[in-house]
């Protein structure tokens, strides 16, 4: 191959992509650049377009443009009285495709002990929470964080934040696996998962 830098550091982007590796990048940008104006042209565009207008939102954690106001926790339309807390955005997707749970959701970007979560309690919109729970007349929040330890620590970080709310928390049932992450689950192991939960008593 010849060393063309403009497409190495594609190769090298891509490759930092979730289960994409360095072969798999070159096939991508091979195909790219076969079909430039099918393909090249139009995701440059869109991507351009993603970054520019999409952003988290403040309030909820989920993604939003900053065209329009929060689908997630500012249609006041929906009424709903319950909140699930995941940790990303791809759980979210997971549990809205399973179409077992009707409520808001609530992301965390990340976990207590991630890295990047170094202002903890601001990073993981845990303030937003407690107000989203009291402007929405909110009755019960749902923790779906992993079965690892980092999603068990944070779940109990988040209950004691709860604690003078008077709402009532649960957490998903051990129908996930020890170890296991929201988004690598099966409908069947989600809805299971919520239908068993466990209500947690206030600390």
């Amino acid at each position: 191959m010849q060393n063309i830098p403009e497409i190495e550091n594609l190769i090298k982007l891509i490759s930092k992509l979730p289960g994409l590796g360095p072969k798999s990048a070159k096939r991508i940008i091979l195909k790219m650049i076969n079909n430039r104006q099918e393909l090249l042209k139009p995701l440059a565009n869109n991507l351009n377009e993603v970054f520019k207008n999409i952003e988290r939102c403040k309030i909820c954690g989920t993604l939003k443009s900053n065209t329009y106001p929060c689908n997630n926790c500012e249609d006041k339309s929906k009424k709903f009285t319950k909140i699930c807390v995941v940790e990303n955005i791809s759980d979210q997707w997971a549990i809205e495709n399973s179409s077992i749970f009707q409520g808001y959701f609530h992301i965390l970007g990340g976990t207590i002990a991630d890295s990047n979560n170094h202002n903890k309690r601001e990073n993981l919109l845990i303030n937003s929470l407690i107000e989203r729970i009291k402007d929405n007349n909110i009755d019960e929040v749902i923790l779906a964080t992993s079965a690892t330890i980092e999603g068990q620590t944070t779940a109990f970080y988040i209950q004691d934040s709860l604690r003078n709310t008077k709402v009532k928390v649960s957490k998903l049932a051990q129908g996930l696996p020890v170890g296991g992450e929201i988004e690598n689950s099966d409908d069947g192991t989600l809805i299971s998962a919520f239908k068993d939960r466990k209500h947690l008593d206030n600390i």
